[in-house]
């Protein structure tokens, strides 16, 4: 149903040859980096050196779609090289400078950022000198409903002197510990009796500016992930009016704008991320030996072989026509795929991974595999980008709307 562009081909090929020669190797030496380092935030060498090798490969900022900023593929010829990334979700995106969220702030700021914003901050993220973060989740309020926010941002002045004072608090601002950190794409309400959907604003804010202070970071199945995932306190934070993206009460129009690409990206890595779960599956079920026969002999474990290529092939059907759907008419009228394959790409890939642990023993819920922490990452994904709960609300109401439409038939 779907072909691969000759140019995607060839980057499949190069993408694969990264992995194999560079990224699957260097997953050991990461690891005795970050341990040695006793810092959970810590900028382990090797990565520079596989972002430096991925550059000289022409494997950088696959994801972008401008053609000024990235190889400007769409999102039909991305997928497959995300999914070939989320084999390595830890590494191999960063290392191509295709990592959330710097993917999304990126975009944002080429689509609605200011001459200076692009200088000072799109080149270096683009160059994947800096890192950014993204501050819409608050801890005292649902964040499934975005408009609910409620980080205050009051506007003091006219004109150029003009600012924005931010009171209110933020979690799982991810990226926000990264040691190359520096700026944040923060979401705010800046009219609370506007309309529902023009309260809220986002604005550019350096991660060092007055009054921001990062309180901790969130483990995740109490695991830190190097990026951080941090509580950030804003206390009287000034922001100048020149900071506000596309204009006071664009917010959440943005926010639509942003999470869409968003979704689709983490679902293609997901179904790598399954297919990696299930090579390890098979590869454990043969080598290991239980009652004078390989695990692999057993039936059951032949069933979650077989339904895994099964589910794992469907997902990513789904995902490809969602793509295809984005580049043909426009995430807009693509929503219900992006929603649907935002629910089926995570719980499919929990499946496998909790297999895959099972076939492991013991040995699949330590680190000396990559099942655990891995499935402790996917299934933040059924909450990251919206909940589940969320997207099928969406889909159902979209399916109600064509009866409702059609009289009721």
């Amino acid at each position: 149903m779907f072909e691969y562009s000759e140019r995607t081909e060839q980057l499949r090929k190069d993408l694969l040859d990264f992995m194999d020669a560079h990224v699957y190797p260097a997953e050991s030496v990461y690891e005795q980096q970050m341990r040695e380092s006793g810092d959970p935030h810590f900028q382990p060498p090797v990565m520079e050196e596989l972002k430096s090798e991925a550059r000289r490969r022409g494997l950088w900022n696959l994801f972008h779609p401008h053609p000024s900023s990235g190889v400007a593929l769409t999102n039909l010829e991305y997928a497959p090289l995300a999914e070939i990334m989320g084999r390595s979700p830890h590494i191999a995106p960063e290392a191509c400078n295709c990592n959330a969220p710097d993917t999304g702030n990126m975009e944002v700021l080429e689509l609605f950022g200011t001459e200076e914003h692009k200088e000072k901050y799109l080149k270096p993220l683009l160059e994947g000198t800096m890192a950014s973060a993204f501050a819409m989740t608050e801890p005292a309020v649902a964040s499934s409903d975005a408009t609910n926010i409620a980080l205050s941002m009051v506007r003091e002045g006219e004109g150029d002197d003009a600012v924005y004072v931010l009171n209110g608090r933020k979690w799982f601002a991810s990226n926000a510990l990264h040691k190359n950190c520096k700026v944040m794409i923060v979401m705010g309400k800046t009219d609370p009796s506007a309309e529902t959907h023009r309260q809220q604003s986002m604005m550019v804010v350096p991660i060092d500016a007055p009054g921001v202070t990062v309180m901790r970071g969130l483990p995740v199945y109490g695991y830190q992930d190097r990026e951080g995932h941090a509580e950030i306190d804003f206390q009287d934070v000034r922001v100048p009016a020149k900071d506000v993206l596309k204009g006071e009460g664009e917010g959440f129009a943005i926010s639509q704008a942003r999470l869409g690409p968003g979704r689709i990206h983490h679902c293609m890595r997901v179904v790598g991320m399954a297919e990696r779960a299930l090579d390890l599956l098979c590869e454990r079920a043969l080598s290991r030996v239980t009652f004078g026969k390989p695990v692999a002999e057993n039936a059951n474990i032949q069933d979650w072989i077989a339904e895994a290529r099964i589910e794992i092939d469907m997902v990513r059907l789904l995902t490809l026509k969602a793509a295809d759907m984005m580049d043909t008419v426009g995430n807009k009228e693509a929503r219900t795929e992006i929603a649907a394959i935002k629910v089926a790409a995570p719980q499919m890939a929990l499946k496998v991974l909790d297999r895959a642990v099972q076939v492991h023993g013991a040995g699949g819920v330590t680190d000396d595999f990559p099942l655990a922490r891995t499935w402790a990452g996917v299934r933040t994904l059924r909450l990251a980008d919206g909940p589940d709960e969320v997207h099928k609300r969406a889909i159902a109401r979209q399916e109600l709307r064509k009866h409702r439409n059609a009289g009721g038939r």
